[in-house]
């Protein structure tokens, strides 16, 4: 069976982002994929310092390292902060980058961001695709740059958007097609 991995660059309470990883788990699922939803906080990790290796590598960023391996499929729900990635995500990254072997080798990765603005996220995500896609990440042709936020969902957390809807259907396709589960 294909499985995923999801998560969001945001980890306040009442993230919309967290609102897109719960929808897509859902329609993941739907599609036959078994999920595993997980919070960025609970993978507790100080801001990435060299000096801090080897000695001092945080236990967190190698579970988190073997999560991304042991799984087909990854989405990332990311918020843009100031048109760029959340410093959540960067050190997320960075310190995954310095596990061995590569966590961006095996997955089939799928990016998303909800914001409150009409360009939905569409600066970090373009961001977040040339930063996977450097570590050797296959990232998915289909981005979801959702905004305005409060106009994206109804009271059970789909989208109400036909397009919006359409482009989630193209990426859960283009992620089951392209995985190697």
């Amino acid at each position: 069976m294909t499985t995923a991995l999801t998560l969001s660059g945001s980890i306040r309470q009442g993230s919309q982002n967290q609102r897109l990883q719960a929808h897509m788990g859902r329609k993941l699922e739907a599609a036959g994929v078994a999920v595993n939803a997980i919070s960025l906080g609970d993978f507790d990790m100080p801001i990435y310092n060299e000096d801090l290796e080897p000695d001092q590598v945080p236990e967190a960023a190698a579970r988190l390292a073997e999560l991304w391996r042991s799984h087909d499929i990854v989405f990332i729900a990311s918020p843009e902060y100031n048109g760029g990635v959340t410093p959540l995500m960067v050190n997320t990254i960075t310190w995954l980058s310095r596990q061995k072997p590569s966590v961006f080798r095996h997955a089939i990765f799928g990016i998303g961001g909800v914001s409150s603005g009409k360009y939905g996220t569409i600066w970090a995500l373009s961001h977040l695709r040339d930063t996977l896609s450097k570590m050797g990440a296959l990232v998915v042709p289909t981005l979801l740059g959702i905004g305005p936020a409060e106009q994206a969902f109804d009271e059970k957390g789909d989208f109400v958007e036909p397009a919006i809807i359409r482009k989630v259907d193209s990426m859960v396709h283009e992620l089951i097609h392209f995985s190697r589960g």
